[in-house]
């Protein structure tokens, strides 16, 4: 006779506790990621798999923890009292800059000759965002500042070591150091998104114009990575709101005049140090004409938002392989939880939420590869907001449904979940909100109204196999001659039928089928979880990682 000992905790059944997803290589095992760089970018190949096993290691995951617990520091004045307006990080977060920089992340499009070299970069940047988005900050930055630096002959150091693949986190000045950061000052307290409003001034020392040295006083109120080598920010001069860049250093030696005031203390994104800076005298050199400010800073937007859109398909991606290994992993009733009948629709709409999102994001990307041709540039300007928009909108929406599909446990601080939905809110506000990306589809537009035929031409020859396709091309065409009071409404619907069209060609009929009865049809829910007559087994399939 057996009997039970109550004075000792009954034994826990190991077999149905999720072990951390690990051993994975996120890149070769994504069949979205993978599949663009065969066809537009193979020659990368080899590179995207080396990064994409790090994205799952059990150390990698540790800096990206460690990294957001134990926040940046100002330090104002050193111990005797000198200052130095620096800010302190914990040795994680240098160590997932030199693996990210390292890597190339930031500038492979830029270093890299070969067709595909900006697809080739986004994939990068769609693995990174999977291990941390703090840092994927001062690596967009990056990205999108190179053009900038080599448009001027005066820039060339700050070019060069930006572009190298490494990382420098030396406290000194540019010819001292191997490789450099930059960042973006551009909003003010009163102004925001109107940088026309900012009333911080620049004045030449002597002579005016391009590469010629001035002295900046003012303030900006969002100032991300206030540690990097050289600002690229916006004031006011003579001949109106001009774009300079401010080295961390002055020629002399000297630290230069920009001062920290204090560290924001942010929702999420909390490894990424981001302040509030006042410009004193600070040496700076003009980039581009006086008074062309706006456009020459706003040229790199194109960069930035495109680095968003992907981000967000990564977090999306990092968010559902953590919802799917636990749902595959763990049992209930008899079954894996993946494979009950209330949890798998769930799991296979963000399944197609991921793979839409992705196709999005990797296809602006391809358009950056093509700017030779007047219809990929015409795709990459109208594509850029689109896909900026509505992937930075979506990713919250996942990471919080993902919570749900596991419950208690992705709702711990030792769970990667709860960063990831600390940081989706993030990318639909940096670089643009989403209203601001809706106007600039309507600015687009109206200046530019043949962009949406290539895009269009695109989605065409799907739309002869769906009609819930072709029924969204005709909205779309119908919406464009009066957008007043539709704007929201025109760019969801152009976003949905460029994924679904992405879909058609690229993705198995189960998971294209699905997207399109879903997204461009009338039966779908507003949350997850609510699609019908979907083959929910093969769209899971898809997504799976191996």
């Amino acid at each position: 006779m057996t009997t039970t000992d109550f004075s000792r905790p009954a034994p826990v059944p190991e077999e149905n506790l999720v072990r951390d997803l690990a051993g994975v290589d996120a890149f070769a095992a994504d069949a979205v990621a993978s599949g663009v760089v065969d066809r537009y970018a193979s020659w990368a190949r080899e590179h995207a798999s080396a990064l994409g096993g790090k994205v799952w290691d059990p150390h990698t995951l540790k800096l990206a923890n460690d990294a957001q617990r134990h926040v940046p520091e100002l330090r104002t004045h050193d111990r005797l009292g000198h200052e130095i307006h620096d800010v302190e990080f914990h040795p994680a977060y240098h160590e997932l800059m030199a693996l990210a920089f390292g890597s190339g992340v930031h500038a492979l499009a830029w270093t890299d000759d070969r067709p595909g070299a900006h697809t080739a970069r986004a994939a990068l940047s769609y693995l990174w965002n999977q291990i941390d988005g703090s840092t994927a900050c001062p690596t967009g930055m990056a990205y999108a500042s190179i053009p900038i630096l080599r448009s001027q002959p005066e820039l060339a150091p700050w070019a060069e070591r930006v572009a190298v693949h490494g990382y420098d986190p030396s406290f000194a000045p540019i010819g001292e150091k191997s490789a450099a950061t930059t960042a973006y000052f551009m909003t003010e307290k009163h102004g925001g998104s109107d940088l026309r409003a900012n009333v911080t001034v620049a004045r030449p020392v002597s002579r005016r114009g391009p590469g010629e040295e001035y002295v900046v006083n003012g303030h900006k109120w969002f100032a991300s990575a206030p540690m990097s080598d050289a600002i690229l920010t916006v004031a006011q001069t003579e001949g109106g709101v001009s774009c300079l860049l401010v080295p961390r250093w002055r020629p002399d030696g000297t630290l230069n005049g920009v001062r920290l005031n204090r560290l924001k203390d942010k929702l999420g994104n909390r490894a990424n140090a981001s302040s509030e800076i006042e410009y004193h005298d600070a040496y700076a050199i003009l980039v581009g004409e006086e008074g062309r400010g706006v456009r020459t800073i706003l040229s790199s937007a194109e960069y930035t938002r495109l680095d968003f859109a992907v981000g967000s398909a990564g977090l999306m991606r990092a968010a559902l392989s953590q919802a799917l290994h636990y749902n595959d992993s763990r049992t209930a009733f008899g079954s894996p939880l993946a494979e009950l009948p209330i949890q798998a629709p769930v799991l296979a709409d963000l399944a197609l939420e991921w793979a839409g999102a992705a196709h999005l994001a990797f296809r602006v990307a391809r358009a950056e590869d093509d700017q030779d041709d007047v219809s990929e540039r015409l795709v990459s300007r109208l594509l850029t907001p689109v896909a900026k928009f509505w992937n930075c909108r979506r990713v919250s929406a996942v990471t919080e449904e993902v919570i749900q599909s596991i419950g208690g446990n992705a709702y711990i601080e030792e769970h990667p979940c709860p960063r990831y939905y600390r940081e989706a809110p993030l990318n639909s506000i940096w670089e643009g909100t989403s209203n601001m990306m809706v106007t600039d589809v309507g600015r687009v537009l109206e200046r530019e109204p043949k962009a949406i035929e290539p895009v269009l031409d695109e989605i065409r020859p799907a739309a002869a196999e769906h009609p819930l396709l072709a029924d969204a091309v005709a909205d779309i065409e119908e919406s464009i001659k009066n957008p007043e009071g539709t704007a929201r409404w025109l760019v969801t619907r152009l976003a949905l039928a460029v994924q679904g069209a992405l879909l058609a060609e690229h993705a198995p009929s189960a998971v294209a089928d699905a997207f399109v009865a879903s997204r461009l049809g009338t039966g779908w829910g507003p949350g997850f979880g609510t699609l019908r007559g979907a083959d929910h087994a093969a769209i899971i399939d898809f997504a799976r990682l191996g």
